[in-house]
Protein backbone atom coordinates (compact mmCIF):
# COMPACT_ATOMS: atom_id res chain seq x y z
CA UNK A 1 0.00 0.00 0.00
CA UNK A 2 1.26 3.48 -0.86
CA UNK A 3 1.07 6.26 1.70
CA UNK A 4 1.78 9.97 1.70
CA UNK A 5 3.17 11.41 4.93
CA UNK A 6 2.92 15.20 5.21
CA UNK A 7 4.12 17.57 7.93
CA UNK A 8 3.36 21.27 7.95
CA UNK A 9 2.54 24.14 10.28
CA UNK A 10 -0.72 26.07 10.21
CA UNK A 11 -1.78 29.40 11.68
CA UNK A 12 -4.75 27.86 13.49
CA UNK A 13 -5.55 24.14 13.53
CA UNK A 14 -9.27 24.77 14.09
CA UNK A 15 -9.41 26.99 11.00
CA UNK A 16 -7.30 24.55 8.93
CA UNK A 17 -9.25 21.38 9.73
CA UNK A 18 -12.53 22.21 7.88
CA UNK A 19 -10.55 23.00 4.71
CA UNK A 20 -8.80 19.64 4.99
CA UNK A 21 -12.10 17.83 5.53
CA UNK A 22 -13.85 19.56 2.61
CA UNK A 23 -10.94 18.76 0.29
CA UNK A 24 -11.46 15.06 1.00
CA UNK A 25 -13.73 14.82 -2.05
CA UNK A 26 -10.79 15.76 -4.28
CA UNK A 27 -8.45 13.35 -2.49
CA UNK A 28 -10.92 10.51 -2.91
CA UNK A 29 -11.51 11.30 -6.59
CA UNK A 30 -7.77 11.11 -7.24
CA UNK A 31 -7.20 7.79 -5.47
CA UNK A 32 -6.94 8.42 -1.73
CA UNK A 33 -8.34 5.62 0.41
CA UNK A 34 -8.48 7.71 3.60
CA UNK A 35 -5.98 8.26 6.34
CA UNK A 36 -5.29 9.92 9.66
CA UNK A 37 -4.49 13.41 10.91
CA UNK A 38 -2.21 13.97 13.88
CA UNK A 39 -0.92 17.09 15.56
CA UNK A 40 2.09 17.75 17.71
CA UNK A 41 1.18 17.35 21.40
CA UNK A 42 3.38 20.34 22.27
CA UNK A 43 2.44 22.50 19.27
CA UNK A 44 -1.14 21.88 18.12
CA UNK A 45 -0.55 23.95 14.98
CA UNK A 46 2.01 21.47 13.65
CA UNK A 47 0.08 18.90 11.63
CA UNK A 48 1.03 15.41 10.44
CA UNK A 49 -1.14 13.68 7.83
CA UNK A 50 -0.87 10.03 6.79
CA UNK A 51 -2.98 9.20 3.73
CA UNK A 52 -3.43 5.85 1.96
CA UNK A 53 -3.43 5.85 -1.86
CA UNK A 54 -4.36 3.35 -4.51
CA UNK A 55 -0.96 3.82 -6.19
CA UNK A 56 2.14 5.99 -6.18
CA UNK A 57 1.35 7.71 -9.48
CA UNK A 58 -2.00 9.03 -8.24
CA UNK A 59 -0.48 10.17 -4.95
CA UNK A 60 2.18 12.15 -6.80
CA UNK A 61 -0.38 13.55 -9.23
CA UNK A 62 -2.53 14.78 -6.34
CA UNK A 63 0.45 16.44 -4.65
CA UNK A 64 0.99 18.59 -7.75
CA UNK A 65 -2.59 19.83 -8.12
CA UNK A 66 -2.87 23.62 -8.29
CA UNK A 67 -6.15 23.30 -6.37
CA UNK A 68 -4.28 21.72 -3.46
CA UNK A 69 -1.88 24.65 -3.24
CA UNK A 70 -4.77 27.13 -3.27
CA UNK A 71 -6.64 25.29 -0.52
CA UNK A 72 -3.51 25.09 1.61
CA UNK A 73 -3.03 28.85 1.35
CA UNK A 74 -6.67 29.55 2.26
CA UNK A 75 -6.46 27.10 5.16
CA UNK A 76 -3.49 28.91 6.69
CA UNK A 77 -0.55 26.62 5.98
CA UNK A 78 2.46 28.77 6.93
CA UNK A 79 5.46 26.75 5.82
CA UNK A 80 6.52 24.54 2.97
CA UNK A 81 5.20 21.05 3.72
CA UNK A 82 7.51 18.10 4.12
CA UNK A 83 6.04 15.40 1.87
CA UNK A 84 7.16 11.77 1.79
CA UNK A 85 5.85 9.00 -0.45
CA UNK A 86 6.21 5.78 1.54
CA UNK A 87 5.20 2.14 1.28
CA UNK A 88 4.08 0.04 4.21
CA UNK A 89 6.40 -2.88 4.87
CA UNK A 90 5.17 -4.16 8.21
CA UNK A 91 2.47 -3.63 10.83
CA UNK A 92 3.36 -4.45 14.41
CA UNK A 93 0.77 -5.07 17.11
CA UNK A 94 1.19 -6.14 20.70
Amino acid sequence: MTYVLVRHKVKDFNKWEPYFDEHGVVRQATGSKGGKVFRNAENPNEVFILLRWDNLQNAKKFSQLEDLKEVMMKAGVIDKPDVYFVEETEEVEF
